[in-house]
């Protein structure tokens, strides 16, 4: 009865370990007022208070309806968040304003990126600044002059050890100048990246830019960028071609390698990879279409996390976070605390619509790093 009893009781003790380790803490849902709930990003606040901005839909939840940026907060670790959010963006834009990125800046400052989409031939990337720790921001500085339609994901910019700041875009041309007609959007994007040398107040355009050269429906859609330990910047992009595509950069973003197929297996979906606190091993989270765990062709599930070791080349400690079948895991952002990171993503289902439920998932950062399921 002894050996029993111990044996019970270490059951127990696992399944709240593993409950502590991989935590889902809040689920926004759609309601008939906000309809759509999705995309955002983190940033940490002096007094160790989390942030979290998103795009709240009010009138749809198609991506063209409008939108504004609301936030909530968290005080302890990102275990639970305030109730009811509070608009930080009104919407201004022609459409809405939506794909939120935030990042503390080496000056102190906290930069908020985000796209004003004002139609379907117009949508370009808008960068404000808090010397207030996000209680006011400034006017919006343009971060491309050139006209057209030009994504940046939510949770993307970085700045480089140096100061630089990069910004991974993807540019999508007209294929007519109906900004109300969608037949003007042409869904293959070109992958661009975009510097500044000084915080944000001005940006250029790097000297490289690809296409993808095969049959395509997709290009090199909403590429991210991350800094590698050696200096070299890895970019990568979501395509239609059974992988996420991956270049490098060795001169900080100025120009880049021709992209080829990386060993991320995934539909036309977004991945999301940062570098692991103190660390040169990078995280992504992406829909694993490798085959190690069930999947379903062309759907945005099941999501994974994964670790790479050598600059993105090969990824292990592959991790299950997701896995209904039905479900639509996508656009995630990536946050660290002392001892976890943070997850928030679109988690619809075939009930509340594919990009309409954001949730937030704590995990620890050793349970990631194990090959422990």
């Amino acid at each position: 009865m002894s050996f029993l009893r111990a044996s019970l009781m270490s059951l127990l003790m696992v399944g709240l370990l593993s409950a502590a380790e991989n935590t889902v803490v809040v689920n926004i849902e759609p309601t008939k007022e906000n309809p759509r709930n999705s995309e955002g990003s983190f940033v940490t606040l002096k007094s160790g208070r989390i942030l979290f901005y998103y795009t709240q839909f009010y009138g749809g939840a198609a991506d063209e309806s409008p939108a504004h940026i609301v936030a909530i907060h968290s005080d302890d670790g990102g275990r639970t968040w305030s109730r009811e959010p509070r608009v930080v963006v009104e919407n201004k834009a022609g459409a809405n304003v939506m794909s939120v990125s935030l990042l503390r800046l080496r000056s102190g400052r906290i930069a908020l990126f985000y796209l004003p989409k004002n139609s379907w031939v117009d949508c370009r990337p808008i960068v404000r600044f808090s010397r207030d720790e996000a209680e006011t921001w400034s006017e919006p500085v343009p971060m491309i002059e050139a006209p057209g339609y030009f994504v940046l994901n939510n949770d993307r910019v970085i700045q480089l050890k140096d100061g630089r700041l990069v910004a991974a875009v993807g540019f999508h041309r007209s294929r007519a100048a109906d900004p109300k007609s969608s037949r003007s959007f042409d869904g293959r994007a070109i992958a661009m990246w975009y510097l500044s040398d000084d915080e944000g107040r001005t940006w250029r355009e790097a000297s490289t830019w690809w296409a993808l050269p095969a049959r395509t429906g997709s290009g090199l859609q909403e590429p991210g960028v991350v800094e590698l330990a050696d200096g070299r910047l890895f970019s990568w992009m979501r395509t239609d071609q059974g992988a996420q595509f991956g270049c490098y950069s060795a001169d900080r973003g100025k120009s880049w390698q021709i992209p080829e197929a990386t060993t991320l297996k995934s539909p036309v979906s977004p991945a999301s990879i940062e570098r692991l606190p103190g660390s040169s091993d990078l995280l992504a989270v992406f829909n694993d279409h490798s085959g190690a765990f069930e999947f379903t062709k062309g759907k945005r599930t099941p999501l994974v996390t994964a670790i790479s070791s050598d600059g993105g080349k090969t990824w292990l400690h592959r991790k299950l976070i997701e896995s209904d079948p039905d479900g639509w895991y996508c656009y995630t952002a990536i946050h660290f605390t002392d001892d976890a990171v943070l997850l928030a993503y679109c988690a619809g289902d075939p009930k509340v619509g594919g990009l309409n439920r954001l949730r937030i998932r704590r995990l620890s950062l050793d349970w990631l790093r194990t090959d422990r399921p």
